[in-house]
């Protein structure tokens, strides 16, 4: 049904790939349109699994909004289907090309055109890179808090269009808090500015919201006006090891219930933990059923872990550990950044969910997918950001084995079904992209679909935005 779909607006294009190419050159230059087979096959796809891909017809990386704009006029004129990307880290397929696209990689949009200390703005292009915004910003005593796994590669245009999340996430929020405004490309070439520079504005609809997480399916950003705050303290970590994934959630539930604002709080359970001591010898306990992470960067970030890591043992933690010092603190943090990279070295594949729960409701969820681990005979480690009820199931298993493959997409169904069930989203930052679109269905309605694909006519009426994505 997906690809039915794609290829739908494939046989819609009018004139051939040398039409297109040759308008494209009208007002892009030779090094921007990329038409080598092998080349335009490595833009094919982000890194989802059990997504699927089409073949563009060409991968163009424009530098200017001008020349986006003369992309989108030429598709528009041809009937040609437009995939933008970033880096293409995302984990929903929602950057995969369609067959006969032109693929639209933002990556040399790469420009920090101001930094703004006193009203705390920064204004990008949308293919500056996660690291290097907050790098920069660093410099002048300011932080952009959004702060992805993928930092070192994700790109602002592909957070923005993925509504990204990250670690600090409990204390910060997300990317969309801090989007402020927007330059806009539409589907027939327009460009819209959206949203403001100041603090506070009200004016008209928010349709600067309506762009983060729009996955690239209502038009192409081009300029983003980002909100930042003071630089806080260096951070520290405390661990906590629980002999119950149910114990480590119920201290979850103490922390928040007890008012504390941590910066970073992390839950693993014992499959990543395992894991990672299997791929690093990181010496954790193998007895430990679940390691949480706790952060302050407060004035005062001791006394903050002490009364953390009291809860904590009032819980159930076998063990409490807080750093006295900031590289301490790093060292307790690499479990959790190897956490991913130690889950796919179990199988070679995974498959990451992203299911956002209420926080009083964790304890659920990570039981369900033991459950569902039991039930499929597959591996399936929880990480999560437990501050806020976002797990990251992820699915180990191995591509090459029909039947491993066909029970890790159906214990990934379950796992997204679980979610709905205790009252959560289907997805809490990785977005909806190819991966979960009958979900989305589900989790809005009816009425809530027919609203949302009114809104997609509203912007693109030929439907050549970022085709057979999120519906």
């Amino acid at each position: 049904m997906i690809m039915s779909r794609i290829e739908a607006h494939s046989s819609e294009v009018t004139g051939t790939t040398g039409d297109l190419v040759d308008l494209l050159l009208g007002g892009l230059p030779a090094e921007a349109v990329l038409t080598d087979s092998d080349v335009t096959a490595s833009y094919a796809n982000d890194m989802a699994s059990f997504c699927p891909a089409g073949t563009p017809a060409v991968v163009v990386l424009p530098r200017t909004a001008e020349q986006v704009q003369h992309v989108m006029r030429t598709a528009t004129a041809l009937r040609v289907p437009v995939v933008p990307q970033g880096a293409r880290t995302g984990l929903s397929g929602a950057a995969n090309a369609s067959d006969g696209c032109i693929v639209l990689s933002l990556t040399k949009m790469d420009r920090i055109l101001e930094i703004n200390p006193v009203d705390r703005i920064a204004v990008v292009e949308p293919g500056v890179i996660n690291a290097a915004l907050s790098r920069a910003v660093g410099e002048h005593g300011l932080y952009y808090p959004p702060d992805p796994s993928s930092w070192e590669m994700c790109t602002i245009g592909g957070n923005i269009g993925t509504a990204s999340g990250g670690l600090c996430c409990v204390k910060y929020g997300v990317t969309a808090e801090y989007v402020l405004g927007l330059d806009v490309v539409l589907a027939d070439g327009r460009l819209m500015s959206t949203g403001r520079r100041t603090a506070k504005g009200v004016a008209g609809y928010d349709l600067t919201r309506l762009f983060v997480g729009s996955e690239g399916s209502l038009g192409i950003v081009v300029r983003a006006v980002l909100g930042l705050r003071p630089k806080p303290p260096e951070q520290l970590v405390l661990a906590a090891e629980f002999s119950s994934a149910a114990a480590a959630c119920d201290a979850v539930c103490r922390v928040m219930e007890g008012g504390h604002v941590p910066s970073l709080l992390e839950l693993m359970d014992r499959t990543t933990v395992k894991a990672v001591n299997d791929l690093a010898q990181m010496g954790l306990p193998e007895s430990t059923e679940a390691l949480l992470l706790a952060a302050f960067d407060t004035t005062a970030p001791a006394a903050d872990l002490a009364a953390v890591g009291a809860l904590c043992e009032a819980a159930g933690a076998t063990q409490v550990v807080p750093a006295d010092d900031v590289a301490e603190s790093e060292l307790l943090l690499q479990a959790r950044r190897l956490s991913l990279t130690a889950l796919e070295a179990v199988k070679g594949v995974t498959m990451i969910d992203d299911v956002c729960v209420p926080r009083s409701r964790l304890a659920e969820m990570f039981e369900g997918v033991d459950r569902i681990a039991e039930k499929y005979q597959l591996t399936i480690g929880v990480v999560a950001h437990a501050g806020d009820g976002n797990t990251h199931p992820t699915v180990c298993f191995d591509a090459a084995d029909p039947d491993e493959s066909r029970r890790a997409r159906e214990s990934f169904d379950e796992i997204m079904a679980l979610g709905l069930e205790l009252g959560g989203t289907i997805t809490g930052e990785h977005g909806v992209g190819v991966l979960k679109k009958e979900w989305l269905a589900r989790e809005i309605g009816p009425v809530g679909l027919e609203m949302q694909r009114a809104v997609k006519q509203a912007f693109d009426p030929l439907g050549i935005l970022n085709p057979g994505k999120l519906f």
